[in-house]
C-alpha cells in the first residue's frame, strides 16, 4: 500500500497541515518538523517567488510533503512547480469542468496529460529522470480550489473531471463574489459551501477547507472535508510572540 500524500487523500485519510506564506526556508522548515502531514505552500499571494520556492522545498526535504498552490492555472506555472519536486498543486479559481481538464493535462505527463518534459530538481536533476517520470502521474497531486461563485454553479462537472483528486474551498473569495466579502458564515456563503460539499461526497471526491484557527476547520471535518489547513506562519509567528510579551507583564 502506497503512502504518498495522494494516496493518503485518495483513501480519505485526515491531512493535517497549515500555510506558509514567508518568503523563508529556515520557518518552512520548523513548520515541516513539527509533525503535520502536510504544507500549504502559497506562491498565489504573498512574496514567495519561484527561486524561494526552491529554497523551501529543500528546506522542508523528506520531512513533510508540500502541495503548492500556483499563481494561476497557467501551463507554464504548473509545470515550473512540479519541476522543482512539488508533491502537489492547488490551483486557485477553478470555475469550470474546461478549465479543471486543463490543469489535470498540465499536471500528467502523457499519455494521460501533456506535461511538458525537463531535467530539474524534481528528477534529481537528471539522475533519478527515468524513475520520477515512471511515477509521476500517480504520486503528483492535483487539488483544485471552489472559490467563486461559477465553481458552485459548475460544480457537478468539475468534480467529474478524470485525475481531479481533491476541491478545497476557497471561503472568503466565494463570500466575494457572492457580494458577501468576508462574511464567510453568512447563509448564501453557507449554501454555496453546502451544494460544493454535496456534490463532492456523492462522488466521493476529498474535500479540503482553510481556516485561520483551528476552531474555524473542525465543524468541516466533523462534515467528513479530510484536507484541513489550519494557521497561516505569519499568524502562528504573531500570536505566539504577542502571548510571550503578555507573559513578560
Amino acid at each position: 500500500m502506497s503512502n504518498s500524500f495522494r494516496a493518503r487523500l485518495i483513501r480519505g485519510e485526515l491531512l493535517k497541515g497549515t500555510m506558509v506564506t514567508l518568503a523563508s526556508a529556515a520557518s518552512a522548515e520548523v513548520l515541516a518538523k513539527v509533525g503535520f502531514d502536510w504544507l500549504f505552500i502559497d506562491g498565489e499571494h504573498g512574496a514567495i517567488d519561484i527561486r524561494d520556492l526552491e529554497h523551501i522545498l529543500q528546506a522542508a526535504d523528506d520531512h513533510v510533503a508540500c502541495i503548492v498552490r500556483v499563481p494561476s492555472a497557467g501551463e507554464v506555472a504548473i509545470k515550473r512547480v512540479l519541476d522543482l519536486g512539488a508533491d502537489g498543486i492547488i490551483v486557485p479559481q477553478v470555475n469550470t469542468a474546461e478549465q479543471a481538464a486543463a490543469v489535470v493535462r498540465y499536471s500528467k505527463y502523457a499519455p494521460q496529460g501533456a506535461r511538458g518534459i525537463g531535467l530539474a530538481r524534481a528528477h534529481g536533476y537528471g539522475q533519478s529522470f527515468a524513475d520520477y517520470l515512471a511515477k509521476a502521474n500517480d504520486a503528483v497531486s492535483v487539488i483544485v480550489q471552489a472559490e467563486h461563485a461559477d465553481a458552485v454553479d459548475n460544480i457537478e462537472s468539475i468534480v467529474a473531471v478524470d485525475g481531479v483528486d481533491a476541491v478545497l474551498v476557497g471561503p472568503y473569495d466565494l463570500s466575494a463574489s457572492l457580494g458577501l466579502t468576508g462574511q464567510v458564515g453568512h447563509p448564501d456563503v453557507m449554501a454555496a459551501i453546502d451544494r460544493v460539499t454535496a456534490a463532492c461526497q456523492a462522488v466521493g471526491m476529498p474535500l479540503g477547507f482553510f481556516g485561520v484557527t483551528a476552531a474555524a476547520v473542525q465543524p468541516f471535518v466533523a462534515r467528513g472535508y479530510t484536507l484541513v489547513v489550519a494557521g497561516v506562519d505569519t499568524l502562528l509567528l504573531g500570536t505566539a510572540a504577542g502571548a510571550v510579551l503578555k507573559e513578560l507583564g
